[in-house]
């Protein structure tokens, strides 16, 4: 099993009238059901538009993204799925959905912290 990063740029749902919110809203939960009963959720959600921080390496937060920044993420889902075919598939699902196209990336494994979160309880 591998995770998958689904997401979309923030501003890329602009488009939908305000009168059709409850519509996306309704077939977005619908799609993540789907996901969670199908036991490939992991964890998603939306991101507060334009309200973010950067964390320097020297310990100092500033407000962000950094200017020169063209695109910044507006929401995520991450699925674990047996394949990039499947991540595909639930991408697909979510960008109709969401009427908004989606970007599918394959997260890293890391051992080290799956065992982590095992020793935790978490997983």
């Amino acid at each position: 099993m591998a995770r998958y990063l689904i997401s979309f740029n923030d501003g890329a749902m602009d488009h939908i009238p305000a009168g059709d919110w409850a519509d996306v809203g309704k077939a977005a939960h619908e799609v993540v059901q789907e996901a969670v009963n199908a036991g490939v959720w992991v964890f998603g959600g939306g991101l507060e538009r334009q309200r973010a921080s950067i964390a320097a390496t020297d310990g100092t937060v500033t407000d962000g993204p950094y200017p020169e920044t063209k695109e910044v993420v507006g929401g995520f889902a991450v699925v674990e799925v047996t394949s990039r075919e499947e991540a595909l598939e639930w991408a697909a699902k979510i960008a109709v959905s969401c009427r908004c196209a989606q970007e599918v990336r394959e997260l890293l494994p890391d051992p080290e912290t799956d065992e982590m979160l095992r020793r935790a309880g978490r997983r």
